[in-house]
């Protein structure tokens, strides 16, 4: 079964109707949720997000955060071994990180070290919002098939950090952190679903885990 976590931040319809587009259906339940049991007995987690970081709250609000963390499993904490698949979209891709200067005072999940931070080029537009290229490191399980200079669809205010476990970047005023994956937690920053067939084969690839 594979939940998708329902924390109230999240762009639900849009990603259910990419991850049964790309085939997520054919042989796998999906359950839209908010409760920590259904999390628990998943197969695979997906963590979509839009809006503010202070949203992820509800996640420890409502016992989801602790029940990602038993069904992630080990993997969880850095340097340990793996649970069930985990994918954290935008926001999701952030609260993966230690946190966010929009809200200094709500914790992220800690999966990955550092902070995410505003764009700051008074140069540039805040939010990025729009088409934007990837940088690509080697080929993972979760980016197999993506091409080098890939277009995919961004719109957030805040940026992570590139970090060692950083697969994907893309350049807006510096480099940020696009695609993460450490073992079996994996983020992104882009949007999926409205990232046409290069969003999908991601999803795909994630669902084939």
């Amino acid at each position: 079964m594979i939940a998708v976590v329902d924390y109230k931040a999240g762009n639900l319809t849009s990603v259910v109707k990419s991850l049964t587009a790309c085939g997520a259906l054919e042989n796998q339940r999906l359950e839209v949720t908010e409760d920590p049991d259904v999390v628990r007995r998943a197969d695979k987690i997906v963590l979509p997000g839009v809006g503010h970081f202070a949203a992820t709250e509800h996640l420890r609000e409502r016992g989801l955060e602790a029940a990602i963390r038993e069904r992630v499993g080990p993997g969880s904490s850095p340097g340990s071994g793996a649970g069930v698949p985990f994918l954290g979209i935008c926001v999701g891709l952030q609260w993966l990180f230690a946190g966010s200067t929009e809200a200094p005072e709500v914790p992220g999940f800690g999966a990955f070290p550092g902070e995410c931070s505003r764009f700051d080029d008074p140069d540039l537009k805040c939010p990025h919002v729009g088409w934007n290229t990837l940088s690509m490191a080697a080929p993972t399980r979760l980016t197999a098939g993506l091409r080098d200079g890939e277009h995919v669809y961004f719109t957030h205010s805040y940026r992570a950090p590139v970090v060692p476990h950083t697969t994907a970047t893309c350049s807006y005023g510096g480099d940020f952190s696009a695609i993460v994956e450490r073992d079996n937690i994996m983020g992104a920053q882009f949007h999926p679903e409205k990232s046409g067939a290069a969003g999908l084969r991601l999803l795909a690839n994630f669902m084939r885990l």
